[in-house]
């Protein structure tokens, strides 16, 4: 519990300087530990082919993050409208609450074990330990997540009926963070930031 109050406390400090109404991407700032790599205005512009190697991260990050976020939504509105979608039982509404777990809970295992240790070896924000704004975000994502997840099995058992506000609830306990982090993480993976740290043999290289 010390470790998440930190985790909060130090994600509740990031978000104070810095304004996020919305999953739409933000102004990326200058990583404070690149100071041995060039400055993005001090590069020649990519052409088309190279922005497509130093961009292919982002992209296939944002494909997974915009099946989170369509999953999303369709729970959540059902939460806003205090009813389900005409199109889905109650059963099928249940499960996608349990696929969007499951799907985030199997992206960030995979990025944990295998994506951010890669990066790592050159990028300072994928380094692991309490630092990494990525990782904190990860710890108060699962947390949330973890009560939801709990509420939808209730559900399922008919240990309790399903109530939309209390849903709700429990969605809009991590949603911020959640969409934040999204965000963030194409943010640090696209060209103009990737080619900061990697040259385009070493892009090309990288087994994701």
């Amino acid at each position: 519990m010390a470790d998440t109050e930190q985790a909060k406390a130090a994600v509740n400090t990031d978000e104070s300087t810095t304004q996020t109404s919305s999953p739409q991407p933000t102004t990326l700032t200058a990583n404070d530990d690149a100071s041995s790599t060039a400055t993005t205005s001090s590069l020649p512009p990519l052409s088309p082919t190279e922005f497509k190697i130093y961009n292919r991260l982002a992209e296939q990050m944002k494909y997974f993050h915009d099946h989170f976020v369509g999953m999303w939504t369709i729970l959540y509105t059902a939460c806003v409208n205090s009813r389900r979608p005409q199109n889905m039982s109650l059963k099928q509404f249940l499960d996608e609450g349990l696929r969007l777990v499951r799907y985030l809970e199997s992206h960030h295992s995979i990025e944990e074990t295998h994506l951010y240790p890669i990066l790592a070896k050159k990028m300072p924000q994928f380094k692991a330990g309490k630092s990494n704004k990525l990782l904190r975000q990860h710890e108060l994502i699962h947390e949330g997540m973890d009560q939801l997840h709990e509420y939808i099995l209730m559900c399922k058992s008919r240990e309790v009926d399903l109530e939309l506000s209390v849903l709700k609830e429990k969605m809009d306990t991590w949603g911020e963070v959640l969409m934040k982090h999204l965000d963030d993480e194409v943010k640090e993976l696209e060209a103009e930031t990737m080619r900061k740290y990697w040259t385009l043999e070493e892009m090309r290289a990288i087994p994701i």
